[in-house]
């Protein structure tokens, strides 16, 4: 068979490596927290969240925020995530923003509000999960429409201790979620 052929997985028992397979999705509303607790890190070394449409339920401004789980989401980590990320806004103001010693890891940086049409966007992987001697690293970018104008924020963040993540959950600080569309994908390595 042509090498062509074999690129496109046309052979039999080639892998199909770095494909988006769907662990789960999440529609919700009104909710104070959205959690994942099957992450099947045994399975995937690296998973990849799209998190659409995030609005909040009440007057902002609000962060949208993360943590990690190492007991299946029977409780959070609540401690020591380090964080770098950058923001950056259509006004031309660009902000660094770190932590060494975090309760949460940001998603995206308050200013969001429940104004009409004032939605969050934003993706980001988690590396390293299901490996209990590594620590367990996020990178993400998101995007969206906030108090007074647009903003971006890229970054990535740590939790530094080797340890088995198996759930996290996505909240925020002093608000409820309004609407979100969350899914979990992993990428197959094999």
């Amino acid at each position: 068979m042509p090498i062509g052929q074999a690129k496109f997985g046309l052979l039999g028992g080639v892998a199909d490596l770095g494909k988006l397979e769907l662990i789960e999705t999440q529609t919700v509303s009104s909710v104070s927290a959205v959690e994942f607790t099957d992450l099947q890190e045994s399975t995937y070394n690296v998973h990849f969240v799209t998190v659409n449409d995030f609005t909040i339920s009440t007057a902002g401004p609000a962060s949208v925020l993360m943590q990690l789980s190492t007991n299946g989401g029977t409780s959070y980590v609540s401690s020591g995530y380090q964080y770098g990320n950058q923001t950056g806004t259509t006004a031309g103001t660009f902000t660094e923003f770190k932590s060494t010693s975090s309760a949460y890891i940001f998603l995206s940086l308050g200013g969001l509000n429940n104004s009409t049409n004032r939605n969050h966007n934003g993706y980001f992987y988690i590396y390293n999960a299901g490996d209990s001697s590594k620590y367990t690293f996020l990178t993400k970018q998101s995007f969206g429409v906030y108090n007074t104008s647009d903003i971006m924020m890229f970054g990535s963040s740590v939790y530094p201790t080797a340890n088995t993540v198996n759930a996290f959950k996505i909240f925020m600080a002093g608000n409820t979620i309004g609407t979100a569309d969350i899914s979990l994908y992993g990428i197959a390595e094999s």
